[in-house]
């Protein structure tokens, strides 16, 4: 067996040769160039994957700057939404303020007139009272006076004295 290793055979380097030769030529014809395009359209695809990712990139740094601009608008709108709320709160709280200090104005003056009227009323009624006891009054007093005789013509003269002062 050591023989076979050292000898050196040409005729099988020949045919080793032209096998390799028929090999790489099948290859070449058959099989590299069906690897070779599959490389190609793998690197192919490998760079529009990478161009997709690097658009896709780009779209979603558009597309977050757009997203904080619309952020930052909405913010600045529902700043204004609450500025105006509270306006339009401050002014009907205002409104209310004053109409209702408007109502009470007017309910007191209603009340003032009411009291008025009522004094009014009670001292009218008083003083009918006071007439009607004062005409009583009278009456006996006048009753007492004219049962004596002498006394009624006393009091005749003396309002005929005062009728001519007058």
């Amino acid at each position: 067996m050591d023989k076979l290793i050292h000898s050196f055979s040409y005729g099988l380097f020949f045919w080793m040769v032209i096998v390799l030769v028929v090999i790489i030529f099948l290859l070449g014809k058959y099989a590299w160039k069906p690897i070779v395009d599959a490389l190609d359209e793998r690197e192919k695809g490998i760079a529009s994957a990478l161009e997709a990712a690097e658009k896709a990139k780009l779209e979603m740094a558009r597309l977050t700057n757009e997203n904080e601009q619309l952020l930052k608008e909405a913010r600045a709108e529902r700043d204004v939404i609450l500025k105006e709320a509270k306006e339009l709160k401050d002014k009907i709280v205002a409104e209310a303020k004053t109409q209702a200090q408007a109502e009470g104005a007017k309910m007191i003056a209603q009340a003032k007139e009411e009291i008025n009227e009522q004094k009014n009323k009670a001292l009218a009624e008083v003083k009918s009272q006071v007439s009607s006891l004062s005409l009583d009054i009278a009456r006996k007093v006048l009753n007492k006076e004219f049962e004596d005789q002498g006394k009624q013509e006393a009091l005749v003269a003396d309002l005929l004295n005062d009728v001519k002062l007058n």
